[in-house]
């Protein structure tokens, strides 16, 4: 994990020790919340003195604020600009107070990171943006982005990789090279529907990555085999298949759609027909469906068509159970990675 030591100084300059100046460096980059657990596990010391003078420390110089959420024990909020600022991220979202859930979220990423120092984490947008835009030559508009909009008058503010789901460079199996590895954070919730919504953010960039990993991180293992499925039928399987096929299926629903043919709904049909109405749009396309639906453009036509443009990528899943099993603030499980 990348800690720069000038800005650590800067941290044990307010009045923290170095290695509470390191902690707090990886609060305020990753997480903003955090509880003295994790504050234990980073600095390998024993719940007692030490982690409570830190505690006392951050109170008193006005730097967090300490809750109890729901019974599940103390968090601390790291919001002061007076971290923040030296270590040029006053902007940073973790500053801002945010929902039980989010809270929730960040305290599971800690343990992950916290359990995984050895890999180099890209902590800011710009890191980011230069790996896929520079380093692989991505097409900027295709990555994960949410537009603010400004005050009256002033211009909309386009941001990248909002979720900070940590994003590293790794081997997904021994002896293979790094590969761009995507973390999702699951903050055990029992619902996919907010991993379904950052695959669909994600689609555009993953089409153009040859190889990368996705990593579902959770607190529990109850969503891992749905989560796994959902990957795959979503983005392993249409990324690493033929593309004539997947543009065949595509013209397949879109007629029995535009023929009011569908009695009862069927949610996996309309999800790749929104998401193939994205990739597959253009006069190129359009012309193919129309000659296709009125029968003057058989199968095996399209099939040539396309054949040269089926992709050879390498697409990994894998799980990985974070120590606290049970809640974000329970120690009971050890971690574990699970390839799927």
């Amino acid at each position: 994990m990348k800690i720069p030591q000038e800005q650590v100084e800067r941290i044990a300059a307010l009045g923290y020790t170095e290695s509470e100046a390191r902690f707090l460096y990886v609060v305020a980059a990753h997480s903003g919340y955090f509880t003295l657990r994790h504050f234990n596990a980073f600095t390998e010391t024993y719940r007692g003195k030490r982690s409570m003078a830190f505690a006392r420390k951050l109170l008193k110089h006005g730097h967090a604020t300490m809750r109890d959420y729901m019974g599940t024990g103390s968090v601390f909020h790291l919001f002061s600009r007076l971290i923040y600022g030296p270590i040029n991220k006053d902007n940073i979202r973790n500053r801002r107070r945010h929902s039980f859930d989010y809270i929730r979220t960040r305290l599971v990423q800690m343990d992950f990171l916290l359990e995984n120092q050895g890999h180099d984490f890209l902590e800011t947008e710009s890191e980011k943006v230069n790996l896929f835009c520079e380093s692989l030559a991505v097409p900027k508009d295709v990555l994960p982005a949410k537009v603010y909009e400004g005050q009256p008058g002033s211009h909309p503010t386009v941001r990248y990789f909002v979720d900070k789901f940590p994003l590293f460079l790794a081997a997904p199996l021994p002896g293979a090279s790094p590969v761009v590895t995507f973390g999702y954070v699951d903050s055990g919730t029992g619902s996919l529907s907010g991993f379904a919504a950052h695959l669909a953010a994600y689609q555009g960039l993953f089409r153009h990555l040859k190889s990368f990993r996705l990593l579902y991180i959770a607190p529990r293992a109850t969503e891992f085999r749905r989560a796994k499925e959902r990957f795959r039928s979503s983005v392993k399987q249409p990324l690493e298949s033929d593309v004539s096929g997947e543009i065949l299926r595509y013209f397949g629903i879109r007629r029995k759609w535009e023929k009011h043919e569908y009695v009862v709904p069927v949610a996996a049909d309309f999800e790749f027909l929104n998401d193939a109405r994205r990739r597959f749009h253009g006069e190129r396309f359009e012309s193919l469906y129309q000659g296709w639906a009125a029968g003057r453009i058989a199968e095996r036509e399209l099939r040539l068509e396309f054949s040269q443009l089926t992709p050879e990528r390498s697409v990994f899943f894998e799980t990985y159970l974070v120590r606290n099993g049970r809640s974000p603030l329970d120690e009971k499980h050890r971690p574990g990675v699970n390839g799927a």
